[in-house]
């Protein structure tokens, strides 16, 4: 993958969104905004693989209720490319109060507050890569 660093991105499907059958209209808004899916799949989170994924926020007063829901029901883990990858899928994305973000965003559109925002989305090119490699595999990606 680092032949294509600043390329990839990693994002996830939150358990809300898919418990509402919002996936494939997600799925479909990010490949209309010119993403290519290069890995893909469904997954239901443990508390500890949540806890581990979120370990940078643990100290932080919102992690159990966080982990409790990224581990609630399945969600959808995928790896984006496009040009100017984490830049343009957070742009997508919308800010993380779907009262803040922008018309035309994915938590504008289908988030219903701010724990419960419908997308997840790696916030630096490092930070992509390490989340990518958490949940995927190189044989994975295509």
């Amino acid at each position: 993958m680092a032949e294509q660093a600043g390329n990839l991105t990693f994002g996830i499907i939150k358990p809300d969104a898919v418990r509402a059958g919002k996936t494939g209209a997600i799925l479909q808004r990010i490949t209309d905004a010119g993403f290519k899916l290069r890995a893909l799949k469904l997954i239901h989170m443990t508390k500890p693989e949540a806890e581990g994924f979120y370990a940078v926020h643990r100290e932080r007063p919102f992690f159990p209720d966080l982990t409790a829901f990224m581990s609630s029901a399945p969600c959808v883990v995928m790896a984006l490319e496009k040009e100017n990858a984490v830049k343009s899928w957070r742009d997508l994305m919308g800010a993380t109060d779907p009262a803040k973000a922008d018309e035309g965003t994915l938590r504008k559109e289908f988030a219903t507050s701010i724990g419960e925002n419908a997308v997840h989305g790696s916030d630096s090119e490092e930070n992509a890569a390490a989340e990518l490699a958490y949940f995927f595999s190189r044989l994975e990606f295509v």
